[in-house]
């Protein structure tokens, strides 16, 4: 598939082949988010189809780096389409909806969510990576690698069955070089791919050694540092260890198996297999056991919220007629006053169902309302679903509507146009049967001091959020001014720096041109001065070469005389033995001379050679230090 192709374009039939063909929003009901991640979100939901519950993994390709996501989606769906193993999730199917690939599967319980209720046994560890080690040996066999192993990719099937998932950052060649994985389970060779190579399958096996310290401290290595932190760490610093004294030898040889350092020391998958840590016996059922003791706890934490939330409501239940009790007895008791509202609300502070907002709610002291202006006090009360406790208003919610309704009721018994009603509820609001909006002096003092303490706090808030609009505006005024002037500040810059260049830019040219002239100068100088230095030693070598050639001859001429002078004083030996006698000695002596003539060419041209060289060697110093002094 070329990387140029348009994100969502189902052109190219081996791509649409991929992906079904029906509405994904007409298959699959009642979604409800159940995790979250870079690559989208992985929903709950039911097939309408089978009736079976499956995990919905939504990857959008839009946006910015569109084309980028629909390469990983397509990788993914077509690495899912390609494994097949029991220790593997199973694909169920891609749909594609509004610019979103909806990714099927079976859902399965996560180890990420059963190692935060409860630590794990090293019996139910050893299950937990037996089928891990399962998987990985699958994907290594076929030449993939899985790069993203941890607990909340290590899913359980009912039946307590281990399988891998979230295969989105896997690599369907190996080795590979590419920089994936997450920060705290990455190993080394991962993390230094870019610079120091390939790494293979036995990345997976390293992050298993720390997914097994997950397991075990509920947490990896590390994981209070930040994720650059952790990376630095993780490639620079020996491999971590199990902290607790408490796991035994086995798993603890199995977990530095899984971290050695270096790659090539590290074990494959299929050699951890046979691990003692993993073979050794264990009851069939752990696994299943270990579900069911997950569920169980989860269970019981239900329980106790439905038991806190029941009590919850019930205290709310009650709220209603407790609230208008503190009120009668405010009313009939003076001293009481204070104390009553401060419990009232007090007490409702600890319903979350229910919002207190203590503003005052004074009525008149200067006049008596009649019974129309209570009518209508409480008909805005009834409109506004609220309760008034002398300074304190409970706002109550949908839930309470049947309490205030028989509050408002109540109430309205008081009034004088509802005669049944006010005989009614005499017995119970006897001192508000005539003078209802009557409020006592203390409750009206402190309702005043409320209100002026209100007031206070008002301005005081205006005038603060005015001096906050004022400097806000002042700050804007003067980051523009500021901006204003640093774009000025940097076009002058620019102007400057440019300018700089361009003579630079000349200054440096008509400098290398000077330099070059001064080089080629000297390089003619030093060409003539090697030569009149090899004509010299040249003549030299020719004056020294006929000097020893005039010699030779004069030796010659005296070896011959005196050879001949040999011969005349020998009268008894032959004339023609003489002759042959004399012509060897004379071939004796041109021989010798021959060779003493070559000796002496050979010495000329290797000291002629030698002194060219160190002549040279002064010329090239002189050269070196002319660039050098041209240079600075």
């Amino acid at each position: 598939m070329p990387s140029t192709s348009r994100a969502g374009s189902l052109k190219d039939p081996e791509i649409a082949e991929l992906f079904y063909k029906e509405d994904p929003e007409k298959l699959f009901t009642d979604l409800r988010e159940i995790g979250h991640g870079s690559f989208g979100a992985v929903y709950f939901a039911r097939d309408v189809r089978t009736n079976e519950v499956v995990a919905i993994k939504k990857m959008s390709y839009s946006g910015k780096q569109s084309n980028e996501k629909w390469q990983d989606i397509i990788k993914e769906v077509k690495f899912l389409q390609r494994i097949k193993h029991p220790n593997s999730i199973e694909y169920k199917g891609c749909y594609l909806r509004d610019h979103t690939a909806w990714v099927s599967q079976y859902l399965f319980y996560s180890f990420y969510f059963i190692i935060h209720k409860k630590p794990l046994q090293e019996v139910e560890i050893a299950a937990i990576t037996h089928g891990a080690l399962q998987g990985l040996a699958y994907l290594h066999s076929h030449n993939l690698i899985h790069r993203d192993i941890k607990a909340g990719n290590i899913l359980l099937t009912e039946p307590g069955q281990v399988k891998l998932a979230d295969f989105g950052s896997a690599s369907i060649a190996s080795p590979a070089n590419s920089f994936v994985g997450t920060p705290y389970w990455m190993a080394p060779e991962v993390i230094l791919a870019m610079d120091e190579g390939q790494y293979d399958g036995k990345v997976d096996v390293w992050s298993l050694g720390i997914t097994c310290i997950e397991l075990a401290e509920r947490k990896p290595p590390l994981f209070n540092m930040n994720a650059m932190s952790a990376l630095y760490h993780i490639a620079q610093n020996e491999s971590p260890l199990l902290q607790s004294s408490e796991w035994s030898d086995y798993f603890r040889n199995f977990v530095d198996s899984c971290l050695q350092k270096i790659p090539q020391d590290r074990p494959t998958s299929e050699e951890l297999l046979k691990h003692v840590f993993v073979v050794r016996d264990r009851p069939e059922t752990v696994l299943i056991d270990l579900i069911q003791r997950t569920k169980d706890a989860v269970r019981e934490l239900d329980n106790l919220q439905y038991r806190k939330m029941k009590k919850l409501l019930f205290q709310e239940a009650h709220n209603g007629p407790a609230v208008e009790a503190q009120e009668e007895e405010e009313e009939q008791d003076p001293s009481m006053g204070r104390t009553g509202t401060v419990n009232s609300v007090g007490s409702n502070q600890s319903i979350p169902s229910m919002s207190i907002s203590a503003s005052s709610q004074s009525s008149s002291v200067n006049s008596l309302p009649d019974a129309s202006d209570d009518k209508s006090e409480l008909d805005i009360m009834e409109g506004d679903h609220t309760v008034m406790s002398n300074s304190s208003v409970i706002h109550l919610k949908p839930e309470e509507e049947n309490y205030r309704e028989d509050s408002d009721a109540r109430l309205r018994g008081s009034e004088p146009q509802s005669p049944p009603q006010g005989t009614r509820h005499r017995s119970h609001y006897r001192n508000r049967e005539h003078f209802a909006t009557i409020r006592t002096a203390s409750l009206v003092t402190r309702q005043m001091q409320e209100h002026e303490q209100d007031s206070e706090l008002r301005e005081q808030m205006s005038g603060y959020k005015r001096m906050r609009r004022q400097h806000q505006k002042q700050l804007m005024a003067l980051e523009n001014k500021l901006k204003t002037e640093m774009d000025d500040h940097r076009l002058r810059l620019d102007k400057d720096l440019e300018t700089q260049r361009n003579n630079f830019a000349a200054e440096m040219e008509k400098l290398v041109k000077k330099h070059q002239a001064a080089m080629e100068k000297e390089a003619k100088v030093m060409a003539n001065e090697e030569k009149k230095f090899q004509q010299h030693i040249q003549t030299q070598q020719k004056k020294e070469l006929n000097s020893f050639l005039e010699s030779q001859k004069r030796e010659y001429k005296l070896r011959k005389e005196q050879l001949k002078e040999e011969l005349n004083e020998n009268q008894s030996t032959p004339k023609k033995e003489k002759q042959e006698w004399l012509s060897k000695q004379k071939e004796n002596i041109q021989h010798f001379q021959a060779e003493e003539e070559a000796n002496l060419l050979r010495r000329q041209r290797q000291y002629l050679e030698l002194e060219c060289r160190r002549f040279k060697r002064r010329m090239l110093l002189a050269r070196h230090n002319l660039e050098q002094d041209l240079v600075r």
